[in-house]
């Protein structure tokens, strides 16, 4: 017998991985746990509000077309029988309204009045009292009798009101002050949630105190600073707390070395990567960030759980490739979620942070450090024999200061060995191609004068697969390890292969492998076999390997610091063509040398085999800043389909909330407003009297011709015959900040039909070619007057730009026979240094002798509308 029930009202029944963005919905089975499925929906990215009952009852286009009221199918196809939907069955069917058993849902409305006025109600007695019968809750009057806080005039002038928006004003980016000692640490942080045996810097302790605040915090460090402690400890916090870390890289190795370190460290580790899977139930889970994005969009229940996500080597954000996928997981990761991001140091760091902070609304700490715990040496090294092994010249010391001295000594000792014929028709060559025997000499020389001083292990930086194996290979005759050291090398080697099957054992990579490794040789690159890679890392961290001959990717975070580093070159290719080491890639690498508590200083060594570099390529590559972390954001296709799958999210705001469009709303653009408004004020008033009465008129009627004429000009030049015209050879009158009425000559012309360029030989002063000829920016509108052509009044010289369409103001009927290859090559060649004050080439010195007397020519014909 039923004795007594309680109706309890159960929330979110209805939400699943297939219908909601809520971490409140039903888990999915347990086989979609870990990557979840590609018919999932997200969890609600944090930082974006959740739809409000007026958004979801909001009817779309389609809906609008369907009346579920009128009109509506009372018997089904293929059935004789079917529903009744006629009023007179409704009221049959309908209840009666029990209004106490309403009102008591209603409990904590009532409960608003003053307790006075429900003192001196109860007076009258303890019978309840008698209430109207009614049909709606509208007419009880619960909204009159909850009483208003506020006067209705009060009320009414508040909505008049604009609301400002705190959140505009609001700074997300913190920067965090690591100069002044962090004594009270222990005292705020008792008993920590992990412990070193060594004392932490004020930068790493400032980060703890943040993490134990549950606070996303940025640290851009040095390289080898110790940025690995934050990351350690965000793990030892989750592991208390019985949550999870997601740890991301950008590349295998590192997920790789960073699985064997906090393995031995934590214990409770997990390894997901596009091959292998290990301990996904573990804590804290090691991933690349495309796994991670996955999960993301694939609604994974590792998500709910999920306490930090680490981001390490954050300026990988830069890669063209894969950068945008970085933007991708920061956008989409839910509002539970913190956020620590490990970076080398990068001069943006406070407006990164500041974007992810205003995304996210939250608060992002900023620590950097201020120098590195061991400073580097960079040296240029020129010998190569027995000789000449001791020419290794100081060209930056540890201080920072570029030694010109060290740089013009390098020069000098290479000049001695060059032929009188070099000397007298060569400079210095900067290509370095030399052959297999001459770097083999290098190499040998180089390895054994380091060998003597010992400064060995080396890691070999070569940028290229072929030449790192043909460089192990050459030494043949060089042997760094003692007999202990082979033995150890041995006994590790083959217990580490013990898993392979006996015939992969005698691969060819192997044999050659264990062979270098006996004498302190190996090789690291994405050709090498992963099992051997491991081994590699593993002997090199211990000291085992003497000389490693590296591609850039072990220096991408991977902790395995040498006391000497070496640079086989310092070019490389980046998928389009052969560049110079930009600072930001020249210092991770360069990063590696020095062991902190071993070495006082840090050797960077850059071989100059053939020739010594330029000057001015080392001084830029070794001392200038860092390339800034810029936006690769880019609409892709899986991008796409996996929002369109999800009616809370749409690819508009993921663009918007892209770190490309940060920008807009940053506070750099406030503080030059502001600038620009008190510059404004404190202008004199403008005098509009007497003379200058129709000074304002004047103003603008230019203002409204100046716009007549880009229109109409914008309209010629996009129409058929005016891109027509627009041919090569064709001669035009270039208008821009740079020139004002110059003739130029189109050497290429653009396939982009929505922003077309061109390319142009344009005429200028001789000695401004950078800035080309009259600058156009005080006057704006000068050229709507000034009709007559620049000609140049001393020698005459040009300069090949980029020109828009609004930068030609017209279009003149004379065309020359031009080669534009050889124009653009030759003045190219001409921006090199070495090739500066090189004479223009022929088909430039006729273009530019033929320009001027065109000008002179004038009246000039321009092409018909």
């Amino acid at each position: 017998m039923l004795l007594d029930f309680t109706e309890v009202l159960l929330e979110n029944t209805g939400l699943s991985a297939k219908n909601s963005l809520s971490l409140h919905r039903q888990p999915g089975p347990p086989s979609e746990s870990l990557r979840g499925s590609n018919t999932n929906y997200p969890f609600l990215p944090g930082g974006m509000e959740e739809l409000t009952l007026d958004q979801i009852n909001k009817k779309t286009e389609l809906e609008k077309d369907v009346d579920f009221e009128n009109d509506l199918l009372q018997v089904p196809p293929g059935l004789k029988g079917g529903m009744d939907f006629t009023d007179k069955d409704a009221k049959i069917a309908k209840p009666e309204v029990n209004l106490m058993s309403l009102l008591s849902t209603f409990d904590d409305i009532i409960d608003l009045q003053p307790e006075a006025e429900e003192k001196e109600e109860g007076k009258g007695g303890g019978e309840a009292p008698k209430l109207p019968r009614t049909n709606s809750l509208e007419d009880l009057g619960i909204k009159d009798a909850v009483p208003s806080s506020t006067p209705p005039n009060k009320a009414k002038d508040e909505k008049q009101k604009p609301k400002e928006n705190p959140e505009e004003k609001k700074k997300w980016a913190i920067p965090v002050d690591v100069t002044s000692p962090c004594d009270d640490f222990y005292k705020r942080i008792p008993n920590p949630a992990f412990k070193w045996p060594f004392e932490l810097d004020v930068f790493q302790k400032q980060a703890v105190l943040r993490l134990e605040a549950h606070e996303s915090v940025f640290v851009a460090a040095h390289t080898s600073a110790g940025k690995t402690v934050v990351a350690e400890y965000a793990i030892a916090l989750s592991q208390k707390h019985m949550t999870r870390t997601i740890y991301t890289s950008p590349i295998k190795a590192l997920s790789n070395q960073k699985f064997r370190d906090f393995k031995n460290t934590f214990g409770e580790v997990g390894l997901l990567t596009g091959d292998v899977q290990i301990s996904p139930e573990s804590s804290c889970l090691i991933m690349t960030t495309e796994i991670l994005r996955s999960m993301l969009y694939n609604g994974s229940e590792v998500i709910r759980d999920l306490e930090w996500v680490i981001f390490d080597e954050v300026h990988y954000i830069n890669d063209a490739e894969r950068g945008v996928v970085w933007e991708e997981v920061l956008i989409m990761l839910p509002d539970h979620v913190s956020i620590i991001l490990l970076s080398a140091t990068v001069p943006n760091a406070l407006e990164f942070s500041e974007w992810i902070g205003r995304i996210k609304k939250r608060h992002i700490y900023v620590i950097s450090t201020l120098k590195r715990p061991v400073p580097l040496e960079h040296h240029l090294y020129t010998g190569n024999s027995t000789k000449t092994q001791k020419e290794m010249f100081l060209l930056v010391d540890a201080a920072g200061n570029f030694l010109t001295k060290g740089y013009y000594a390098a020069v000098e000792a290479k000049k001695e060995r060059t032929s009188k014929h070099a000397q007298s028709f060569g400079t210095k060559n900067t290509s370095q191609n030399t052959t297999a025997s001459q770097d083999r000499a290098v190499w040998l020389t180089l390895l054994h004068f380091l060998s003597q001083r010992q400064q060995t292990p080396v890691v070999a930086f070569t940028f290229s697969r072929t030449r790192c194996d043909e460089n192990a290979r050459s030494l043949e005759s060089m042997d760094l390890t003692t007999s202990v050291e082979k033995a150890e090398i041995h006994s590790f080697f083959q217990k580490s292969l013990s898993r392979l099957r006996g015939g992969d054992r005698q691969l060819p990579q192997i044999q050659l492998m264990r062979g270098l490794l006996k004498r302190g040789i190996a090789v690291h690159h994405s050709g090498i076999l992963p099992i051997l890679k491991e081994v590699i890392e593993m002997l090199f961290s211990r000291g085992l390997v003497k000389v490693l001959f590296a591609t850039e990717t072990f220096a991408m975070g991977v902790n395995m610091p040498a006391r000497t580093v070496v640079f086989d070159s310092i070019r490389k290719h980046d998928g389009t063509g052969f560049r110079n080491l930009l600072p930001g890639e020249y210092i991770q690498m360069a990063g590696r040398a020095g062991r902190r508590g071993l070495d006082a200083t840090g050797t960077v060594i850059i071989l100059c085999k053939s020739g010594v570099h330029e000057m001015a390529d080392l001084h830029v590559m070794m001392l200038g800043k860092p390339t800034l972390l810029q936006s690769q954001f880019r609409l892709t296709y899986t991008m796409i389909l996996n929002l369109l799958r999800v009616e809370a999210l749409r690819v508009t705001d993921m663009m918007r909330r892209s770190f490309s469009e940060s920008h807009r709303d940053t506070q750099a653009q406030e503080k030059r407003i502001s600038h620009l408004k008190q510059t404004l004020s404190s202008l004199p008033p403008l005098d509009t009297e007497g003379q200058l009465s129709d000074l304002m008129a004047y103003y603008h009627t230019v203002t409204e011709l100046r716009a007549t004429i880009e229109a109409l000009q914008r309209a010629i030049l996009e129409s058929v015959n005016g891109l027509k015209a627009l041919s090569v050879g064709r001669v035009v009158v270039v208008n821009n900040k740079q020139h004002l009425n110059a003739l130029g000559v189109l050497l290429q012309v653009s396939n982009d039909s929505v922003n077309r360029t061109f390319t142009a030989l344009v005429i200028c002063e001789k000695g401004n070619e950078e800035g080309g000829g009259k600058v156009n920016d005080s006057a704006a509108f000068h050229h709507l007057y000034n009709t007559s052509l620049f000609i140049p009044e001393g020698p005459c010289s040009h300069t090949v730009q980029k020109l828009k369409l609004q930068d030609i103001s017209a279009i003149t009927v004379k065309t020359l026979k031009v080669i534009p290859e050889r124009i653009i090559d030759n003045y190219n060649k001409r921006q090199q240094p070495r090739f500066k004050h090189d004479p223009p080439g022929q088909a430039i010195s006729t273009r530019n002798a033929g320009a001027p007397a065109i000008g002179r020519g004038q009246p000039w014909r321009c092409s018909d509308p």
